[in-house]
């Protein structure tokens, strides 16, 4: 069976792949053009965008935002076409100034996660044609943001994503809930789905529910496709790309990990996140504290006062190339990469997977 393309509203994706938005500094323009000439929706993570902008420290909500512009002109110039997307944390205190900055340069999708973003359209540029899709962790939580929507602003989200427990990063989940059968994946598209049947079947329209956590070949692809979700989110597997918009040791990490380098390490905003183990991570587990000054508070979740570590500073060293000072979220799966590839081989192996899969 051949891939089918991804739909959402009245712009379409050749693949059904989004390529996940990681933060800080992961997925860029490189990457996330890359994606969008392959035929996904690459993504542009907003969290720490304008680190490397001189003023950062001192004027971090405008560096941010002049940094998130250049990212998606970038993207956009190199893209050939195809869909560029931009990945807004609801828990950054910068929010509504990044989601201003995507609708203005035009980006095909805002993806928002890390909270519920029931303000997102809120911030959205007027006349915008830019597509909304919310990041959930349960089929209640999509049910709540499309009421709160419907009720705001009379609208519904344009798309929603679904992520499961064993995505990288940080997780929605409470750590007990992280191998509950009841959290699957597929469990949680299968009621995202009919949770969200009432508001389309009032609506007129589909609400596609894309999947995204621990999928990693093509015949996963298909596998949860079948159970009715209309696309995937993959973040890992991006990160072994030539094209990855991070420095090769860290992409390096990725193809020497084992199973038993993922870990599990509680963060400093309050919520579970999946890693790959080095010298930072076995200090942050036996509860070290790294003292740090922070001029612009960029989570709301955070209190800089009380946290062991800087968790913006400690994922930009990852993305830099550090090792001892570094935090690497990654996914589950992420011990089974082997080896880098380009973004288009990546994309073939996935589409020959899926469809070499059997129902």
């Amino acid at each position: 069976m051949a891939i089918p393309p991804l739909h959402i509203g009245n712009v379409t994706a050749r693949l059904p792949i989004i390529q996940g938005g990681m933060g800080i500094g992961i997925s860029l323009s490189g990457l996330a053009s890359a994606v969008a000439r392959a035929g996904g929706i690459g993504v542009i993570a907003t969290p720490g965008i304008g680190m490397d902008e001189p003023d950062f420290r001192t004027n971090w909500v405008e560096a941010n935002s002049r940094a998130l512009a250049r990212e998606i002109r970038q993207a956009k110039a190199n893209a050939q076409g195809g869909l560029i997307g931009v990945n807004i944390m609801t828990v950054l205190t910068n929010s509504p100034e990044l989601i201003a900055t995507a609708t203005a340069e035009n980006a095909d999708i805002i993806l928002s996660g890390a909270g519920l973003p029931l303000s997102l359209p809120k911030y959205v540029t007027e006349g915008s044609t830019t597509k909304l899709a919310p990041i959930v962790s349960s089929g209640r939580a999509a049910a709540l943001i499309a009421r709160s929507w419907q009720s705001k602003c009379s609208c519904l989200p344009d798309a929603v994503v679904v992520e499961g427990p064993l995505a990288g990063g940080h997780l929605g989940f409470k750590r007990e809930e992280l191998d509950d059968p009841a959290m699957r994946l597929e469990q949680l598209v299968t009621e995202t789905i009919e949770a969200l049947k009432p508001f389309v079947q009032k609506a007129g329209r589909d609400i596609p529910v894309i999947a995204a956590g621990g999928i990693y070949t093509g015949a996963d692809i298909r596998a949860i496709m079948d159970l009715g979700a209309s696309g995937v989110q993959l973040g890992t597997r991006f990160v072994a790309t030539h094209e990855c918009d991070a420095h090769i040791n860290f992409k390096q990490a990725f193809v020497d990990a084992t199973a038993t380098d993922m870990v599990i390490v509680d963060s400093p905003v309050g919520l579970p996140g999946r890693a790959l183990r080095n010298p930072f991570v076995e200090g942050a587990l036996r509860g070290e504290k790294k003292p740090f000054n922070c001029p612009y508070h960029c989570l709301k979740s955070c209190d800089p006062t009380k946290s062991p570590y800087c968790i913006a500073l400690a994922l930009k060293q990852a993305q830099r190339g550090m090792d001892d000072t570094a935090l690497r979220f990654a996914g589950a799966n992420a011990w089974r990469v082997d080896k880098l590839l380009h973004v288009q081989e990546l994309m073939d192996e996935l589409v020959a997977g899926y469809e070499a899969a059997t129902a």
